[in-house]
């Protein structure tokens, strides 16, 4: 069953957190990600105001969860620490 990495953000530094996306987008797609939103046009109706979103489709919560703990994304991840605060989980989906 596929599963979705849903992440929010409120970017602080513009430069270093298009580093880290630049190469996470590569690695997520290797470990079979498909990007169905990066970025765009965000209405908060509740919750915190992250104005960024990204929502990613994986073959499965196991492979959503590989992807994130993989040596390759880490090294990527560490790029976006400090240049961002994020919320991120993984969502079985049906």
């Amino acid at each position: 069953m596929p599963a979705y990495w849903i992440a929010r953000s409120t970017v602080s530094d513009a430069d270093a957190y298009g580093d880290y996306a630049r190469r996470a987008r590569h690695i997520i797609k290797a470990h079979g990600g498909e990007f169905l939103v990066r970025g765009g046009a965000l209405t908060v109706l509740e919750g915190s105001d992250r104005p960024r979103a990204v929502l990613i489709r994986f073959p499965s919560a196991d492979a959503a969860r590989a992807c994130y703990d993989s040596a390759e994304y880490q090294e990527a991840l560490a790029l976006a620490k400090g240049a961002a605060e994020r919320d991120v989980c993984i969502v079985e989906g049906i």
